[in-house]
């Protein structure tokens, strides 16, 4: 991927949560692995403003261009799963609706659905709350996101990674869709839960799902 295009996808793809409900105004931040570093959205400019000249690289470092606007405040968590995670070259971080109702609530996601195996785990766990921008808060969602794709954040709202930025999108749009189906479902008695042996065969089954390159 050139600098450009990673740029343009950033924009895209920031404009795309929006669109569908993902995500509103200035709040939630993407990002992509680059060389050693990564490029992130920038802080408290709404989508349909953004531009691929925008986008600011940090540096493995921590750095930042000179002249360079002023990167998420959230850069600190980014690269923290960057640091942390190989397999991870995109996240998504949106303050979803359903899935924020239930971060404010300190509810994970159970297995209640099969689709929740999308987040890597047999449920969608929580990350301590922590003030945005913290690195208290960057810290907690890298130890609660360890070996899984996808978490809420407590009191905050969703946090999702791939291997690519469209397949770390499809994930933050499923635990949103997860995250609506258990609202829905405490409203009439709560959910039937899927038992753990369930769930793993469904994790294994999981790891073969898909095309290769959407994996990888």
């Amino acid at each position: 991927m050139t600098e450009d295009e990673a740029r343009q996808q950033l924009v895209d793809a920031m404009r795309a949560l929006d669109a569908r409900g993902l995500n509103r105004g200035t709040s939630g931040n993407l990002s992509l692995r680059f060389g050693a570093g990564m490029f992130v959205t920038p802080s408290g400019v709404t989508p349909d403003r953004l531009t691929p000249e925008a986008m600011v690289f940090v540096g493995g470092d921590g750095s930042v261009a000179a002249g360079a606007a002023r990167p998420s405040s959230e850069w600190r968590m980014h690269m923290g799963l960057y640091r942390r995670r190989a397999d991870a070259n995109a996240i998504v971080h949106c303050h979803a609706r359903h899935a924020t109702i239930l971060a404010c609530a300190h509810r994970e996601i159970p297995p209640l659905h099969y689709m929740v195996a999308v987040s890597g785990g047999a449920s969608v766990p929580v990350a301590p709350y922590a003030t945005f921008g913290s690195e208290e808060l960057a810290a907690g969602v890298v130890e609660t996101l360890d070996g899984r794709l996808a978490c809420l954040m407590a009191n905050h709202g969703l946090i999702a990674l791939g291997p690519r930025l469209a397949t770390a999108m499809a994930i933050a749009e499923e635990i949103e869709e997860q995250a609506a189906i258990y609202c829905g479902t405490l409203a009439i008695g709560g959910p039937k839960l899927l038992d753990p042996a369930e769930m793993e065969r469904i994790l294994g089954a999981f790891r073969q799902y898909g095309q290769r390159d959407d994996r990888d």
